[in-house]
């Protein structure tokens, strides 16, 4: 029999290990990253992992405060996403989202009071992962065990999930799906093994029946390389289980025309291809040692039968046979796929391929709110375009947003010559002007073109949605010139026609404040700006605008006049409701004692604040029981006194107040309190709390 080797298609990372190990490479950095046990069982893997600060913990307890944990593919169960969330750690879950299928199967049965039938290891990871989203359920490892069980238990009548472990033989899944059949007849049945186990599984056992030795590469703590290594030797009687090429002893190919190579899926793709370099020295050593005369033909036989097992051409090397067998597609292709599962961060497709197709949520759309369960079902067919394969992993990276690109040229450009309003989200700043995806086409708008305010911060509108209108195209150039400015300049138009058609004397708005002036504020109420005066805009004592308000704020209005043919707007912000004038009448009278603050001292006396928003007056008379020359003889303005309430002018607004009346064995006489009551001039809401010949005064008030 002519030596060949015979390299099984399966062999190496299934497509949840490959997401799980990538997972943990791109999260890695300065700061270490935890993973709950090892990512996969390769010591290989964990030692390079190790090196990059990705390292492997027992428990939530080892891992610092702050810090980043990864969940492995074998999932874990409800509780430890719990107590991750407690502990305050960065979760990254890179459960596979086949398990993760299972564990809402689980949950969903636990929800509905269904025993929850496991059949798997129940010391295996994953199991245990599956039991952590149970309330009632059980584990099987074989018929047997479920024959026992039936016959203890009268378990048959009642409602139950069966459910398998995805690296379950599919024989014994067989055997114990017949008999649960045949006993329970509330059961549910949902077969949960894994195609590609099943796959590896098949592909080994074929192989390993037509080869006089069998090489399975894989971690000896992997219970999925373990089992590939028992169904390879009911074929085949010479079976090697290695964790690397080191491991490979120097007389196993010894006298062996054939031989087949498989791996587990926690196996790596350099350390197969190490596996398969050393298989090849190995027969070609043990052909160089036959006869002088027949050691060219020997080895001649050996290539070529190699490349015949492996699908290479004739006159490629040893090299680059072994790099062919790895790589079926390139960057730029267009390839069709069916999608396998849909997770938040990326989307799975079955490309036909040996390698693993995934789209990640950045190459989906533009829009960084996109949810990929909206844009993708499982089963639905795909057309994609391929941006990186790497073929040591057995991956490829797709992209959906890059084909939508080309057919988005082609609504862009009908879209410049209908003028209709497209729809983008800005992704940089560029010199000049901001970026924006339409369609997945680059969309250039010139800051003059933003919207914004000139000398605006054009950063703000990043990751935002626009609307914009196509103003110019070169295709040639593939440059694309668009504005937000006149969809913008429409739109206000459009609202302030309504706004003129609606607009009468007390209808209330909710502006937003466009800018301020020493007397008042602008507020836009919907593609018209209207005028709040300063004296509108608060009950309280202000100085400016800005002591309240900001532009920007938004702001709640009402219109007290308007001239359609000046397109003028009065606008009042202050309500009835809160004028403190009310509030002080419902809680002083006449007499009562009130702690006061001196808000302004005048020729004639002081003004103090009896609470905010009203002010009253103390007279000059009224401040001492001694003659002064002024009030500021004896008060200073923040300073704090104790008054009593001598009178109250509802009708005027207007309050008087004494401290001489509080002064021990002091009496008023009528003139005295005649004296201490306000001019007419003078009111008590703060802010007008001043008389005719200081009105001017605007700079002490």
């Amino acid at each position: 029999m002519e030596p060949n080797i015979k390299v099984a298609k399966s062999a190496g990372f299934c497509f949840g290990v490959d997401r799980a190990v990538n997972l943990a490479i791109s999260h890695s950095g300065s700061d270490p990253v935890y993973t709950l046990g090892p990512i996969i069982h390769n010591r290989h893997m964990v030692d390079y992992l190790a090196g990059i600060r990705v390292f492997s913990v027992d428990g939530i307890q080892d891992i610092p405060k702050g810090h980043t944990v990864i969940i492995r593919s074998h999932g874990v169960g409800k509780e430890t996403y719990d107590r991750i969330s407690e502990a305050g750690l960065r979760l990254v879950d890179a459960t596979c989202p086949f398990v993760k299928r299972i564990h809402r199967l689980a949950e969903a049965a636990t929800r509905e009071n269904r025993l929850v039938v496991v059949i798997g290891d129940i010391a295996h990871p994953e199991v245990i992962g599956i039991l952590g989203w149970c309330g009632n359920a059980v584990v099987f490892s074989s018929a047997d065990q479920v024959s026992s069980w039936l016959s203890e238990n009268t378990a048959a009548l009642a409602p139950m999930t069966v459910l398998s472990q995805t690296t379950l033989g599919r024989d014994t899944w067989i055997e114990c799906k017949d008999i649960l059949k045949k006993e329970c007849t509330n059961a549910v049945f949902f077969d949960t093994i894994c195609n590609a186990t099943d796959l590896r599984r098949q592909e080994a056992a074929d192989i390993a029946s037509a080869c006089d030795c069998m090489v399975i590469v894989g971690d000896p703590m992997s219970s999925n390389s373990a089992r590939l290594a028992d169904i390879c030797r009911k074929k085949c009687n010479s079976v090697y289980l290695i964790s690397d090429a080191g491991e490979l002893p120097p007389s196993a190919l010894t006298g062996c025309h054939s031989a087949g190579l498989t791996a587990g899926a926690s196996t790596p793709e350099w350390v197969i291809k190490e596996v398969l370099l050393k298989m090849t020295e190995e027969m070609n050593n043990t052909a160089a040692i036959q006869t002088e005369d027949n050691a060219t033909e020997v080895k001649e036989t050996v290539e070529n039968t190699a490349s015949a097992s492996m699908d290479f051409g004739e006159d490629e090397t040893f090299e680059q046979m072994l790099e062919h067998s790895f790589k079926t597609l390139n960057t730029g292709d267009k390839v069709n796929g069916i999608v396998a599962s849909v997770t938040p961060t990326e989307v799975r497709v079955e490309l036909g391929t040996k390698h693993a197709g995934y789209i990640p949520v950045s190459e989906v759309s533009d829009d960084p709110t996109v949810k990929l369960e909206d844009v993708f079902t499982v089963g639905q067919e795909v057309e994609t375009y391929v941006l990186r394969v790497n073929d040591v992993e057995g991956t490829v990276m797709l992209s959906k947003r890059r084909l939508d690109s080309v057919k988005g040229w082609e609504d862009v450009e009908a879209a410049r010559e209908s003028g209709v309003t497209l729809e983008g989200i800005v992704t940089e700043e560029n010199k000049g002007g901001i970026v924006v995806s339409v369609k997945g086409v680059r969309v250039f708008v010139p800051a003059s073109q933003s919207g914004l305010p000139k000398d605006s911060s054009l950063s703000a509108l990043v990751k935002t949605r626009v609307k914009l209108r196509i103003t110019d195209i070169n295709r040639v150039r593939r440059r694309v010139v668009g504005s937000i400015r006149a969809v913008q300049f429409d739109e206000r138009r459009e609202m302030a026609d309504k706004v003129w058609q609606e607009i009468e004397n007390g209808k209330k708005y909710s502006g937003v404040v466009k800018s301020l002036t020493t007397y008042g504020a602008f507020v836009d109420i919907g593609g018209v700006d209207g005028m709040v005066h300063v004296s509108e805009l608060s009950w309280n004592r202000i100085r400016q605008p800005s002591d309240v308000i900001s532009v920007g704020d938004k702001l709640d209005v009402y219109v007290i006049s308007f001239d359609k043919e000046k397109r003028k707007i009065s606008l009042g912000h202050r309500l009835t409701t809160d004028n403190p004038w009310n509030k002080f009448v419902t809680t002083h009278n006449v007499g009562d004692t009130v702690k006061v603050k001196v808000v302004k001292l005048m020729p004639f006396g002081a003004f103090a604040e009896v609470m905010p928003g009203v002010d009253g007056l103390i007279h000059i008379s009224q401040i001492t029981n001694r003659r002064i020359g002024k009030p500021g003889d004896v008060l200073a303005e923040g300073q704090e006194v104790d008054v009593k309430i001598t009178e109250i002018d509802n009708e005027k607004q207007k309050i008087s107040l004494s401290i001489r009346a509080l002064l021990e064995g002091d009496q008023l006489s009528d003139s005295d309190i005649a004296n201490a009551s306000l001019p007419d001039e003078i009111v008590a809401v703060s802010g007008e709390s001043e008389s005719a010949d200081t009105a001017g005064d605007t700079d002490e008030a």
